[in-house]
């Protein structure tokens, strides 16, 4: 099996390696359109700031791949975001696979960003195979995609949103599994195996 992550100027790409090497997984990390474009799975990572990270997908050709993939896509955290129309952060205008706007978190009293452990529920699709109603994953964000059709799990901080999402091919997470123990790494596998 052909594992892609999609390497672009948004970091975070070797931990997710790393954490697939722990499975057993070799992926390769390329932007390059054939690889990419016959990978079995394709991983797209990303922390970072939203309008950057486009204007280097889009410069790449990049924005145009990805939405055109038909093997199954598993966007992280900046990753999940950009998958989105759009987003608050700096204005900027995504890649449309999901409809749904990110904003950024209102200050209510709790920390922005949110950083470290909240727990996902509503947990429902075979990304999420084995994983436990209230499992606690790590987290890094200040910009969240609200409660939406397309959510297959949810996460409260601040109030409740969308923390994982699923439409035809495309998944996305916006915590990080790479970072998130025993239960992000069976995530991984879920990924791998089981889509």
């Amino acid at each position: 099996m052909k594992v892609v992550i999609i390497k672009y100027n948004a970091g975070n790409i070797r931990s997710v390696l790393f954490a697939l090497e722990r499975i057993g997984v070799n992926a390769i990390v390329t932007d390059d359109y054939d690889e990419i474009r016959s990978a079995d799975k394709v991983i797209f990572p990303g922390v970072g700031e939203a309008s950057s990270a486009m204007k280097y997908l889009q410069e790449k050709g990049l924005d145009k791949l990805i939405v055109s993939l038909t093997q199954p896509v598993l966007g992280i955290c900046l990753g999940m975001q950009l998958m989105c129309s759009h987003s608050e952060e700096n204005d900027t205008p995504c890649l449309g696979i999901f409809n749904e706007k990110v904003k950024l978190f209102p200050q209510k009293g709790l920390k922005i960003p949110q950083i470290g452990w909240n727990n996902i529920v509503d947990l429902k699709s075979p990304l999420f195979a084995g994983i436990n109603e209230n499992a606690y994953m790590y987290f890094v964000h200040s910009y969240y995609v609200e409660n939406c059709e397309d959510a297959i799990a949810k996460t409260d901080y601040v109030q409740k949103y969308s923390s994982a999402v699923h439409k035809n091919n495309f998944y996305a997470v916006q915590f990080h599994p790479e970072k998130s123990g025993e239960v992000g790494q069976k995530i991984l596998e879920n990924f791998i195996h089981n889509i």
